[in-house]
């Protein structure tokens, strides 16, 4: 076998919490690490966003090789302004392609790749499957503004790919579900295949340790909120949850109590590039929580473990989650969560079991379920302990023996012969 991942939009060597870096960034990256050590080849096809980087960037691991694609210009792009490229991405995979081995399957990561990934199955005869991460329909029905919504040619393109790809991979039941109701998808090309987490990478540390490590005094207590810094993730809701707790509860100890946010840059140039990050700076002094709110940008995820181990609980206040993977590397860290109760928190949060489930944009019960949490010793141990046992199941080589199960339904024979030798 041999695979082709396809992240037109944004590569697995990017830094995590920018606009476009999350989830599904570790998502293609681990699964290529994780196919690249069970010595199947893999390339993962990304467009390229500068003339300074390899053309072909062997840094992930063995058997796996990140192709940056001269696709438009060689320069960050806008999401929205992609599309016009995906005839040219594909095209030069297809060029790249026919100087290799075949590929048995390639698995595009988002709209815009599935895009290229048709294109390529025409011209190779490459079977694919999409994994779409997040879903237009779904952002549309919780979007505030006129610019928060998407286009409506991102929702025909999921459409399209819903009736045209070989499979489909879903985080969970309710996405397949979704994705069934609101795209008409065949239920019978639809696997349910969540993201997974690293164990070697996310695991048990002495909460005293890791608060010495990031610089936390002993006696201080962190709420900790990880991810990209936009609206969809509900961030100044856990602001004036914040603001709410602190005008009830004078008992608690608020000069050692702190609430860090993970994600983006909170620089004077940060602020002025993310408007939500200017937006939630502002709030944050509107509510005087200068003292206990710290924004420290983004972290690579080898820091993100002490984070989480260093903190009471991690929380996420989103309006949207197709799944939740901090939720996920958090639990496996044996640290409670507090989360919305939507899309795929649902799921992989049981509620008063492995973590709290609050309703969405909704302050109040936000600040309950917060004070809940710092009250009780006990029960954080409890759910955290919980957590950590269902987190085992989401190993990444659990998820990647669920796609290669998804790849062999559809694969296409390399002929005998072939030397895999070329691939290198």
């Amino acid at each position: 076998m041999r695979v082709a991942l396809l992240s037109l939009h944004t590569s697995p060597l990017a830094p995590l919490g920018g606009k476009d870096t999350g989830g599904m960034n570790v998502f293609v990256r681990e699964t290529a690490r994780e196919l690249g050590r069970r010595g199947i080849p893999t390339d993962v096809f990304t467009r390229s966003t500068g003339t300074h980087a390899l053309r072909i960037d062997p840094r992930l691991g063995e058997n796996v090789r990140v192709i940056h694609v001269p696709a438009g210009p060689e320069a960050p792009l806008p999401k929205t302004e992609l599309h016009q490229y995906v005839p040219d991405f594909a095209d030069w995979v297809a060029g790249f392609a026919a100087d290799q081995p075949p590929y048995t399957v390639i698995h595009a990561h988002y709209w815009l790749s599935g895009l290229a990934a048709e294109r390529l199955r025409a011209r190779c005869g490459t079977p694919f499957v999409i994994t779409f991460h997040t879903l237009a329909a779904l952002k549309n029905q919780i979007a505030e503004r006129p610019e928060d919504r998407e286009s409506e040619l991102r929702l025909r393109g999921e459409c399209h790919l819903c009736d045209c790809a070989d499979r489909i991979t879903a985080n969970t039941a309710v996405e397949k579900t979704q994705l069934v109701r609101l795209y008409g998808a065949g239920s019978s090309r639809i696997r349910i295949v969540p993201p997974g987490v690293d164990p070697a990478q996310f695991h048990p540390i002495a909460q005293s340790y890791a608060k010495a490590l990031v610089g936390i005094p002993a006696d201080h207590r962190v709420l900790l909120f990880v991810g990209r810094i936009e609206r969809l993730k509900g961030i100044d809701i856990l602001l004036k949850a914040a603001a709410l707790l602190r005008d009830r509860r004078s008992d608690l100890s608020w000069d050692k109590l702190r609430i860090i946010v993970i994600g983006g840059d909170p620089s004077e140039e940060g602020r002025r590039k993310n408007e939500e990050m200017a937006r939630l700076h502002a709030l944050r002094d509107a509510l005087s929580l200068g003292d206990l709110v710290t924004f420290v940008g983004a972290l690579d995820q080898d820091a993100l473990a002490f984070y989480y181990a260093a903190a009471e609980m991690v929380i996420m206040p989103s309006h949207y989650e197709s799944f939740g993977m901090v939720a996920l590397e958090a639990m496996a860290c044996g640290t409670p969560v507090v989360v919305s109760d939507v899309g795929g928190l649902s799921v992989l949060v049981q509620h008063n079991k492995t973590g709290l489930r609050v309703r969405a944009n909704d302050p109040a019960a936000l600040a309950q379920a917060i004070g809940r949490l710092l009250d009780d010793e006990a029960l954080r141990r409890r759910l955290g302990q919980r957590a950590l046992c269902y987190a085992e199941a989401y190993a990444w080589s659990n998820i990647v023996d669920r796609l290669l199960n998804v790849y062999a339904e559809i694969a296409r024979p390399i002929p005998a012969g072939t030397p895999s030798s070329q691939h290198r």
